[in-house]
């Protein structure tokens, strides 16, 4: 049986995680997995509801030393989480870490080796078209994404995240950037643009900040000061060109764009003021079948199915057109929610906004739902329609207060339409 080690590289006063200004070292960080392994009650499963990002990893480190998976679910909601203990009565919940936690003595030991078909996590996507579904990963394949977003930005760097670990997104580009690809990760999850800065001046150069649209567009508007920035990585929803170009202008630094979903990690990058298209990993491939397009790697047992319409070019390189059941053809031109969205958050003054179709199947007509203060419904309809064919432009358009984005900035169809009736 092939076994993959649970820290690559291993140096044992090598930084893994920051706490503050402190580093968890590797060497600190394994002893404290160890100890960990031997107080955890007996359990089929593992429920982690850490906020704090070190903690996360050390239960998962010791849930892999023990053999059993890590459920983690779409959200820390109350509603999502008794269903996810119904469906798991098995699972042990560990909200705080048990005796000395991250003060167990340095490991003199061997680094553990992990079988490679070891059920690492069981991870539960967002919902945000529906019901949350459950999706099993291997250790081999939980690791397998870090080295190629490593390879792809560049190594070394000191990792800032406002996404949480449980997120497939937070999940690969924090606890297993520093796992697989020896780029510690800060153990906080900063919210606001001052907290943001300050946990980035925590951390030593290169610094790398991992986020959202949302929390891009919120440092932006603020008066908030980033320390010098080795690169951005957002993912998680579309990125504007526009709003990619003021990024880069305040902060003076690249920013890049991930695509990717819970089935499969993530696969593809493009710097989104540079490229139109995106580029895969190397040694990803894609075929198609019909509409459907299909990915292919090392580390997937089989093709995973993407649910975007997807026009595959030459040399590892595709155009993103928008979710499959989001595509909306009217008089022989097709056009995507996304596509919507993006003509929406272009109008100066809208500060968030999403374009969605009201009801289940494709609408005759998609909604829109914008945070605009000094502009109404009217003034964004007419903007809108100086960009689209009229039978495009959605219809309502309502002006709300917020948009009810989860903790990764997503944004759960039935909230949004529970919103517009609202």
């Amino acid at each position: 049986m092939s076994t993959l080690p649970l820290i690559q590289d291993y140096d044992a006063e090598a930084p893994l995680f920051w706490r503050g200004t402190q580093a968890l070292t590797q060497g600190r960080w394994l002893g404290a997995v160890m100890a960990l392994a031997e107080r955890l009650p007996e359990a089929a499963y593992y429920l982690p509801l850490l906020e704090d990002r070190a903690a996360f990893s050390l239960l998962l480190g010791a849930s892999l030393v023990r053999g059993k998976p890590c459920l983690l679910p779409a959200s820390n909601g109350a509603d999502h989480l008794a269903k996810l203990r119904d469906t798991y009565p098995q699972a042990l919940t560990v909200s705080e870490l048990p005796d000395a936690g991250f003060d167990a003595p340095r490991w003199t030991g061997a680094v553990p080796e992990i079988p490679a078909q070891q059920t690492a996590v069981i991870i539960h996507t967002s919902g945000s078209t529906g019901m949350p579904q459950a999706h099993s990963k291997s250790w081999a394949a939980l690791r397998a994404t870090a080295p190629l977003i490593r390879d792809r930005f560049g190594s070394g760097v000191n990792i800032v995240a406002t996404v949480p670990s449980q997120h497939m997104y937070g999940l690969e580009t924090t606890v297993m950037m520093a796992l697989a690809a020896s780029c510690p990760a800060h153990s906080g999850r900063p919210f606001f643009p001052a907290d943001v800065a300050a946990a980035l001046q925590d951390l030593p150069a290169p610094r790398a900040w991992v986020t959202t649209p949302v929390h891009l567009r919120a440092c932006l508007a603020s008066a908030a000061t980033l320390p010098p920035l080795a690169h951005i990585v957002s993912a998680t929803a579309p990125l504007s060109r526009e709003l990619a170009l003021q990024a880069e202008a305040r902060f003076q630094t690249p920013v890049h764009e991930i695509y990717g979903c819970t089935e499969a990690a993530s696969l593809a990058t493009r710097r989104t003021t540079l490229e139109e298209y995106w580029t895969l990993y190397p040694g990803l491939s894609l075929s198609q079948k019909n509409d459907e397009t299909f990915l292919r790697a090392p580390y997937l047992d089989e093709p995973v199915r993407l649910t975007d319409l997807i026009e595959p070019m030459p040399q590892g390189r595709f155009h993103l057109r928008g979710r499959l059941e989001d595509q909306f053809k009217v008089a022989g031109r097709r056009i995507s929610l996304s596509e919507l969205t993006q003509v929406l958050l272009a109008i100066p003054g809208v500060v968030d906004g999403v374009v969605f179709a009201p009801e289940d199947g494709i609408a005759a007509r998609p909604a829109a739902l914008a945070v605009a203060p000094g502009l109404d419904e009217e003034a964004i309809r007419a903007a809108m329609a100086k960009k689209l064919d009229a039978v495009f432009v959605p219809r309502p358009v309502r002006c709300v207060q917020s948009l009810p984005r989860n903790a990764v900035g997503k944004l759960p169809r039935e909230a949004l339409r529970e919103l517009l009736r609202g």
